[in-house]
């Protein structure tokens, strides 16, 4: 009984993977490819899952400490998908060190500034711009007015959600 209770993942891991989780299903649906253009690449999958996943960490964002420990609990599986992802595809143990690292960097660097376009709203250009240069890859083509409205349409989804549900890793995604 005692190890049950030592082995047993914290609340706030479980939590985490199954938020994760359901980001990655969501990130995965034809429509985000076929309706706005996103490259189904692996920079396209890179910038989707992570911006699912920005969307998560935005909304549990100051709401304490169990949040605090579920968003870390997410970025922590996100962080195990990526390396699972490039041990799969054959990336040699030395490189996807290197990988990470640069990935990491790029992900902390869209979490900063979707924070920034973020605090920008009701103005939704800033979103617009930034999800062109990064989901779009700055390409010029692609539904980027559609994304910035399934963006602030997840915002608003998960506003609306209970914070428990959340912490229970429950996320309700909008419908494509």
């Amino acid at each position: 009984m005692i190890l049950d209770r030592l082995l047993k993942p914290r609340p706030a891991k479980v939590a985490g993977g199954r938020l994760y989780a359901g980001a990655v299903a969501q990130a995965r649906l034809a429509p985000l490819y076929v309706q706005f253009g996103v490259r189904d690449s692996l920079e396209g999958r890179f910038e989707l899952f992570s911006l699912h996943v920005v969307l998560l960490l935005e909304r549990l964002k100051g709401q304490g400490s169990l949040a605090e420990e579920t968003s870390q609990a997410v970025f922590d599986a996100y962080v195990r998908g990526l390396d699972d992802a490039f041990r799969e595809i054959g990336v040699s143990d030395t490189a996807v060190g290197k990988k990470m690292k640069k990935l990491a960097g790029a992900f902390y660097g869209r979490l900063k500034a979707f924070d920034e376009v973020i605090a920008s709203l009701p103005d939704t250009q800033p979103l617009s711009d930034l999800l062109g240069r990064t989901a779009l890859e700055e390409r010029g083509d692609g539904d980027v007015l559609g994304l910035t409205a399934y963006v602030l349409s997840a915002r608003e989804s998960f506003a609306a959600q209970s914070l428990n549900d959340l912490l229970d890793g429950e996320a309700k995604w909008p419908n494509l």
